[in-house]
């Protein structure tokens, strides 16, 4: 084999690290000439700080992370780039044993898909403020809470008390009474499950039926600076993905995620999740969840304009800043140009556009793309809003 580049990539252990883990073990990365080497992270922040500092040449990061540290929000500043989505959706929203008893009492019927009731029984249960458990302050975790329940009149600045919980130790930190709920990826929801300390009440595609969940972020400048280096990386990523695309290959996923170095995680709770078939309450059966974590179809590892655009409007109106002027910084983030040239020769079957109205279909529609064979959608939102990044002022 000829002589592999070696190149730093850092994840934290999630379901949706997968097309990074088998990039590596299917030697995808190591076919275009790169030693990828994967170092788990305990922390988002500790994995954005390395990434800024420039110890990390590329993550697997949360997709608002890039838009926030290019913003200069949250920790070391430095202008990263969003050059592909690694997942859509994967999350899951859980609540302790004893609110789940409170909100069934209220009159929830316990259905898993159900966001509006959901969210009015949680309302109705739960005290002021709300003790949210989530990963990190830039996420779709945070992002998709806001809007949920704010689409149904919580004031989310003042009634949520959004603490920061490492994935994987979400389930003790419910366990312990430290928060009443939490919102995190897949494994770590249904973890809390199997331990028993508490149910999951909604999946994170149920408030936003295509959210970004994780993209493969590097440094603007390292990426000028390693073009070459750059479309190879994204070249093994996206071989990945459409690899764990197929259904008969999510076992053998299952098993390689599953090992010690990587999430050190029962087999059985991943498949799951990469299944969409997810168990909500300790001893009950799995409910089937379409959409519930996707890694490559239609256009799901496409770096979306308008996307990014939803995500820096939400933080923009949160922090004070110029909607409008967040806005154009983050579509720059998301770097469809890049997505385009280096994945393009490949076969990479490519949107007509690179952004468009956010929420606006309900079902899979046929769409204009350079093969003629991409099906977008559905991407709707709970409440039936439409975004559209152009009207923002």
């Amino acid at each position: 084999m000829k002589n592999l580049t070696t190149l730093n990539c850092g994840y934290v252990p999630l379901v949706d690290s997968a097309p990074l883990v088998l990039a590596r073990e299917m030697n995808f990365a190591a076919e275009e000439g790169i030693n990828l080497q994967l170092l788990r992270q305990p922390s988002w922040s500790a994995l954005r700080d390395l990434l800024a500092l420039g110890h990390l040449d590329a993550a697997h990061i949360l997709s608002p992370l890039p838009i926030a540290m290019s913003l200069g929000l949250g920790g070391l500043p430095a202008q990263v780039d969003a050059l592909m989505v690694l997942s859509v959706n994967g999350n899951a929203i859980g609540v302790s044993t004893e609110l789940a008893d409170k909100m069934r009492a209220a009159g929830w019927s316990g259905r898993f898909t159900a966001p509006e009731e959901t969210g009015r029984a949680l309302i109705e249960a739960a005290g002021s403020p709300l003790r949210v458990g989530v990963p990190f302050p830039f996420s779709m975790h945070v992002e998709l809470l806001h809007y949920w329940l704010g689409a149904l009149g919580v004031d989310t600045d003042r009634c949520l008390d959004v603490r920061i919980v490492p994935p994987p130790l979400m389930a003790e930190t419910l366990a312990d009474g430290e928060i009443d709920a939490f919102c995190v990826g897949e494994p770590w929801g249904s973890m809390a499950v199997e331990a028993q300390a508490g149910e999951l009440i909604l999946p994170g595609a149920s408030i936003w039926s295509f959210a970004p969940e994780k993209v493969l972020g590097v440094r603007h400048e390292w990426a000028e600076a390693n073009p070459e280096l750059t479309a190879a990386l994204m070249r093994a990523v996206y071989r990945a993905s459409h690899w764990l695309g197929q259904e008969g290959n999510l076992p053998l996923a299952s098993e390689v995620l599953a090992r010690s170095e990587h999430l050190d995680l029962p087999a059985t709770v991943i498949d799951r999740a990469l299944a969409g078939q997810i168990i909500t309450r300790p001893r009950a059966l799995g409910v089937h969840v379409p959409q519930f974590l996707c890694l490559h179809r239609g256009a799901t590892n496409f770096p979306w304009r308008s996307q990014a655009a939803w995500i820096a409007n939400g933080i923009a109106r949160r922090h004070g800043l110029d909607p409008a002027a967040a806005i154009r910084r983050a579509k720059a983030c998301f770097r469809a140009d890049l997505y385009r040239a280096n994945l393009s020769p490949i076969g990479a079957d490519m949107p007509g556009a690179s952004e468009k109205l956010e929420g606006a279909m309900q079902s899979p529609e046929a769409v204009s793309s350079t093969r003629g064979e991409m099906i977008l959608g559905p991407d709707a939102f709970f409440d039936g809003q439409i975004f559209d990044p152009s009207a923002v002022s």
